[in-house]
């Protein structure tokens, strides 16, 4: 027997999932979270874009103390504490996501803390960490579970030597030697930080390009201007193994067109070759649903079964935390009998008829 009964059950407490749920206490519905995390916030609060972009302001207030100081009459010896530095970007995060936790409370959301899973129509499972199980009952279910690195064949994750781009956030000292899997932005972002702390950093990228899909001009400029910042690269190359000693890492790379192997030694790797959609353990052959064989839900204007919605990094579309918040409010306000914002991957071409169309007050025409 079901123990609570919502209006909506929203899986997820990224920034997709807390969006859709204050949206959806702000409308007056019976809204819960369901979140594994110890704290809300998703990947993009814990573990990405929030902590990264403070340690990429520390390193580069670093990189102008050790140069740009001096050049302006500013002239100080400057020392690396990177347990502080570390400390400094725990506590902002954890600003964020005990502020989550205050407008959950205003909202009137209630969190389940737990892992979720659909077990049959209008029916979520949450089971706790302590092993503990409650089934929830929902008129409307929103899958929001986001994504998670997607790892390297052949490569596996070890911790402190063969890392993610979670692992790269909690290093507890700088590596001597950086190697960097994959030219996008999350690799070159966290790569640049350990570059300007100390690390000699090499990326290897399978295309003969960095950042596939940012403007080539732009992307040429960008490498360029990391080299100068001292990052090395290795385009059109893959990495066809690893192993792993006492010493650091070795990798086997080969050229991507077809070559000779080479090896290439690092203390610490970071594998950043993307992300995929999150779907491990959510019942979704409970109610019919089957990911692509990407891993993607498909969905049609956020629908994905009778009652069940789709929203973020686990529906087509970028991998964007602004994305998934306004996929959110558009599934939310679909649930509410309201004008959902347009589902760009199915109407390619718009044309407003007022401006408040951009928070769901008018309806739009397409041409």
């Amino acid at each position: 027997m079901a123990e609570a009964s919502y209006d909506v059950v929203i899986i997820g407490g990224g920034p997709g999932g807390y969006n859709a749920a204050i949206r959806a206490g702000q409308l007056g519905l019976k809204v819960a979270c369901v979140e594994m995390r110890e704290t809300l916030g998703g990947t993009c609060l814990n573990v990405g874009c929030m902590p990264s972009k403070a340690l990429l302001h520390a390193s580069e207030l670093w990189d102008a103390a050790n140069g740009e100081f001096a050049k302006i009459g500013i002239e100080v010896k400057p020392k690396l504490n990177l347990p502080q530095m570390h400390k400094a970007k725990d506590d902002s995060v954890g600003q964020l996501t005990k502020g989550i936790e205050f407008l959950f409370k205003k909202n009137k959301v209630e969190w389940l803390k737990g892992r979720g899973k659909i077990v049959s129509k209008g029916k979520v499972e949450v089971t706790a960490a302590d092993g503990s199980v409650q089934t929830v009952e929902a008129r409307n279910i929103v899958i929001a579970t986001g994504s998670e690195p997607t790892p390297l064949p052949g490569v596996g994750f070890e911790e402190g030597k063969v890392i993610d781009s979670t692992g790269a956030l909690f290093l507890p000292a700088v590596p001597k030697k950086l190697i960097v899997v994959g030219a996008g932005i999350i690799g070159l972002e966290l790569g640049s930080v350990w570059r300007r702390l100390g690390a000699e950093v090499t990326v290897v990228e399978f295309l003969d390009r960095i950042t596939p899909g940012m403007d080539t001009e732009v992307a040429t400029t960008f490498q360029r201007t990391l080299t100068k910042q001292g990052m090395t690269f290795k385009l059109g190359a893959k990495v066809t193994a690893a192993a792993s000693g006492r010493d650091g890492v070795e990798l086997t790379v080969e050229p991507a067109a077809g070559g000779a192997a080479e090896p290439i030694k690092g203390d610490v790797v970071l594998v950043a070759i993307g992300r995929r959609p999150y779907t491990d353990g959510l019942g979704l052959e409970s109610i019919g649903v089957t990911p692509d064989k990407r891993g993607f839900i498909d969905h049609d204007h956020f629908k994905v079964a009778d009652g069940v919605w789709v929203i973020g990094d686990v529906t087509h579309g970028p991998m964007l935390a602004h994305k998934a918040e306004e996929d959110a409010v558009a599934v939310i306000d679909t649930i509410a009998g309201k004008y959902g914002h347009v589902d760009y991957a199915l109407v390619p071409s718009v044309v407003y008829t007022a401006p408040e169309v951009a928070w769901g007050q008018a309806r739009p025409r397409t041409s």
